[in-house]
């Protein structure tokens, strides 16, 4: 039996997600889109990092034949004066690898090098450096040093072409923070020796189920929960779930009086219990101080890891949608306005130009997660300072929905959620997201990929702009009805 990289990474996760992903893997959870951008947006991350070992030679270019593979790169490793190998391909231990890059290093061997899409090194990162040097050391290749490669998060780019000197950082793996040739070879024996059973091993879930990434079995191994679930306590830590699971309580209708929680967490036990909404008496103090005209304001926008537009840097959000309604005073009908970016240029300054337009004048500008909102109107003020003076008066008028609910509200059926997506169908059932075909943030993002591709056909083109149009404003027009909805409930 052989296992590749991915795998030993999988067991490193979970066993019971490794022995599937050999032996059971249907049904597990289809790649979808987002998933399918990560790996190739991390494609083409590799790519820019192979630009920074210019003439060095790509074992993938070989047919899709391992053997062949697997002689190209000991010819290469033995007799080649490449100055980089990428994608070296080695087998040993039951074990196949693809180095990122292998860079020669004279006769002291060679310097490996995994290449990351990420903006920092992270602890699952070592052993998916520490398995290939197991296999490289197998195969008789010295591994004179090991190093991570990944985005230099305060990169510019200037606009033309990525430096690629300067948009990746190299960090030598020290010693004294790999992982141990015993532990590689201890996780190899086990894996192996649960691969070898005649069934999966019995692992509870747990945080493992989505650390380092969402298992894609995650669902046959944690099935629906009851809507009264003690793990749906907004908040509620690993430690205290598990002292009420030990103690036979799975209900929050059995949870003690005498259980220690937070304030709010007792407040959501007590809701659920009593099946009645709580709200508090500042929430009117709060809503009283808002002023007309009331603007409710949603952005969407796209965070690429290589930088697309001049200034930006790798992860930087790229605004290309905005929603408001407004309303000029109490009783009047509110208005609709909105933006979205209709091809792939720089989309920027339009998105401030209009937005400005939209909220002149505004008393309260509503938002939910006002944080979000902040982070995206710096990054504009910091690429565009002419507008930074206007930018900051809209920050300081905006009023964020989701922590004056977080602080004042809960309703039995929020199932221990503030997002929009839990509150919204609690009060509003009719305004559920679920008829919509972009239905959350990120898939948005990636519609609106597609929508501005020149390659997509007009009618297409046409039915995802309707459908961004119509999700940005689901979101602000939740915002009008919760205002009202809480109003009479004051």
């Amino acid at each position: 039996m052989r296992i590749s990289k991915s795998k030993f990474m999988a067991g490193v996760q979970c066993l019971k997600r490794l022995y599937f992903q050999v032996h059971d893997p249907l049904p597990a959870s289809e790649l979808d889109e987002l998933q399918r951008t990560v790996i190739e947006q991390g494609h083409s991350v590799g790519l820019q990092a192979h630009k920074a070992f210019p003439g060095g030679v790509n074992v993938a270019n070989v047919p899709d034949d391992l053997q062949r593979a697997l002689e190209t790169t000991r010819t290469l490793v033995t007799r080649s004066d490449a100055p980089a190998i990428f994608e070296a391909t080695f087998q040993h231990d039951g074990v196949l690898v693809r180095t990122d890059v292998l860079q020669p290093r004279g006769r002291s061997g060679f310097r490996l090098i995994e290449v990351k899409s990420s903006t920092s090194v992270k602890p699952h990162h070592l052993h998916d450096v520490a398995i290939q040097r197991h296999v490289l050391s197998g195969a008789d290749v010295e591994v004179e040093s090991a190093s991570l490669m990944y985005l230099n998060r305060n990169y510019v780019f200037d606009g033309e072409r990525y430096d690629v000197a300067t948009l990746f950082v190299s960090e030598t793996v020290d010693p004294a923070d790999a992982v141990g040739e015993a532990e590689i070879s201890d996780r190899l024996k086990e894996q192996f020796r649960i691969l070898n059973q005649g069934r999966a091993p019995d692992i509870a879930p747990g945080k493992h189920c989505d650390d380092p990434y969402r298992c894609e079995f995650y669902e046959r191994c944690n099935p629906g929960i009851s809507t009264d679930h003690i793990s749906l306590v907004p908040g509620i830590r690993a430690k205290k779930l598990k002292s009420l699971l030990d103690a036979g309580i799975t209900s929050i209708h059995q949870v003690p009086e005498t259980f220690r929680l937070t304030q709010r967490q007792r407040r959501a036990v007590d809701c659920v219990k009593s099946g009645k909404l709580f709200v508090g008496p500042e929430l009117a103090t709060e809503i009283a101080h808002l002023r007309y005209p009331l603007c409710f304001v949603d952005f969407e926008t796209v965070f690429p890891a290589l930088p697309r537009f001049a200034g930006m840097a790798p992860y930087d959000h790229i605004p290309f949608q905005w929603s408001v309604h407004r309303q000029e005073k109490p009783g009047v009908a509110v208005q609709h306005f909105e933006y979205l970016a209709d091809d792939d240029g720089d989309p920027r300054r339009a998105f401030v130009e209009s937005l400005c337009r939209a909220l002149a004048d505004a008393g309260s500008i509503l938002v939910y997660n006002q944080t979000f909102e902040h982070l995206r109107l710096d990054d504009l003020a910091r690429w565009l300072p002419e507008y930074r003076a206007t930018l900051e008066s809209i920050k300081a008028k905006m009023w964020d929905l989701l922590v004056a609910i977080r602080q004042n509200v809960y309703h039995p059926d929020f199932g221990g959620s503030f997002s929009l997506k839990s509150v919204l169908p609690a009060f509003l059932p009719e305004m559920s997201y679920e008829g919509l075909e972009v239905s959350e943030g990120r898939t948005a993002g990636l519609v609106w990929q597609q929508f501005i591709n020149p390659a997509t056909a007009q009618s297409e083109k046409a039915r995802l702009r309707s459908a961004l149009l119509a999700y940005c404003k689901q979101d602000t027009l939740a915002l009008v009805r919760l205002l009202e909805i809480l109003k009479t409930c004051l």
